[in-house]
């Protein structure tokens, strides 16, 4: 069993700034990925960031906006997010998954995930 505990999420005007932190806790095998999804009302749960051994990996729409880090010996991810936009409104959880557990985009990779937290960005 992995347990995820995220942080960070909130209310921020159009074109500011977010940090989110997800700790990670349970066997080791079961967090050699550690991403970010999020998920709109009424849309589906969608790929934002993953890293996964000294790969990082990002969906288009936030390619040069937000940036995934993690310290590996802490099993902790973090996700900045700059240059917010409205469309970014969503919960934001964090999951994990196994070595070779599938396409890093894909939620079916992961077995484990956390609670969400909310990113609100007015305009």
């Amino acid at each position: 069993q992995v347990q995820l505990v995220e942080s960070g999420g909130g209310l921020v005007q159009d074109g500011g700034s977010l940090r989110l932190s997800c700790a990670a806790s349970g066997r080791s095998s079961d967090i050699y990925k550690m991403g970010w999804f999020r998920q709109a009302p009424g849309k589906e749960r969608e790929f934002v960031a993953t890293s996964a051994g000294m790969a990082t990996f990002y969906a288009e729409s936030v390619k040069g906006r937000f940036t995934i880090s993690g310290e590996n010996g802490k099993n902790m991810v973090y996700l900045q997010m700059n240059s917010l936009k409205p469309e970014d409104t969503a919960v934001y959880y964090c999951a994990t998954g196994r070595f070779a557990s599938g396409p890093v985009a894909s939620p079916a990779s992961y077995a484990y995930w956390g609670q969400g937290t909310q990113v609100t960005v007015s305009s």
